[in-house]
């Protein structure tokens, strides 16, 4: 557990004659707070840097597990390869899925253990081209608790439609129970972060040409090793009357409409570095500027 911050203090002010005590924040620099010279970015290679994949070869597609076939559950994806379908790149294309509450969709991962950032660039489409047309029709970056079928956790963060068009959402499933936030994004390729840092994770996101963002931070209590990769699902209509039951609906392929296939350039991982001091759950400890330079590559 990381020290939380220091310097906390209570300040009294008047307003219209009457004594009031408000909560001041720390100042920009001193105890607790992590400045942006002092931020560091994360550190490419070693260990976690081997998992790093640039789908250069179809050979890569090896480094790759799913999640229907290591913990033995349907298979909803249509289409998977590396740099046949879309060239130097993976492809993914799933059938009528959903990841929500306890709904389980497509996941190719790998086990990585620590601290960890997930870079990636991805474009999600329609299976024609364009925006996704089915609702919840997203794709992009999951980090979860591994064999938690009946107790779900994970956080993730996809791009292309919910229940509208054009959307990024960030998600944080604890204990079967989502709470995603949304935000409009372009379409076309997006740069993607997950990243665990200490106590929290933290979803971030570049449109073509844009700057970074921080969509969302949580605290988490996961697990030193979880299942940090892919996700892609659609068609979350054609589920009916099984929206209420994710236990009926995770254990058959429910027919559908799907629409949406996930092109991805290439996922990176590296080790963030963060002081002791700083606390990642309180933006005046570590600001989202700083977060931005702690869990992006440098060069990104």
């Amino acid at each position: 557990m990381r020290a939380r911050l220091a310097g906390m203090m209570a300040v009294v002010g008047v307003v219209s004659g009457c004594g009031t005590i408000t909560a001041a924040q720390p100042p920009l620099e001193g105890p607790g707070v992590l400045t942006l010279e002092k931020a560091q970015p994360p550190t490419p290679g070693g260990e976690v840097g081997g998992a790093s994949t640039e789908f250069a070869s179809a050979k890569d597609l090896s480094m790759w597990l799913k999640l229907s076939e290591k913990e033995k559950d349907v298979d909803r994806l249509a289409k998977m390869d590396v740099g046949k379908t879309a060239k130097g790149a993976m492809y993914l294309e799933p059938k009528t899925s959903a990841w929500f509450d306890g709904f389980r969709g497509p996941f190719v991962y790998q086990d990585l253990a620590g601290d960890i950032v997930m870079h990636a660039r991805v474009k999600v489409e329609g299976k024609s081209g364009g925006k996704p047309r089915r609702k919840f029709s997203l794709g992009g970056l999951m980090a979860r608790v591994p064999d938690s079928y009946d107790n779900a956790n994970w956080v993730s963060i996809t791009a292309g439609t919910t229940d509208r068009t054009g959307r990024l959402e960030s998600k944080y499933t604890r204990d079967g129970s989502s709470k995603p936030k949304e935000t409009a994004v372009k379409s076309g390729w997006t740069e993607l972060v997950l990243a665990r840092v200490g106590r929290v994770c933290a979803a971030l996101y570049k449109e073509e040409g844009g700057e970074w963002k921080v969509a969302d931070r949580w605290p988490t209590e996961f697990p030193e090793v979880l299942q940090w990769g892919l996700v892609a699902y659609t068609d979350w209509d054609s589920y009916y009357a099984l929206k209420k039951d994710h236990v009926k609906g995770n254990a058959k392929q429910v027919k559908g409409q799907p629409d949406l296939k996930m092109t991805v350039d290439y996922v990176r991982f590296l080790r963030p570095e963060l002081p002791d001091y700083a606390d990642p759950l309180n933006t005046a400890s570590v600001s989202d500027e700083v977060l931005i330079k702690v869990v992006t590559p440098a060069d990104a």
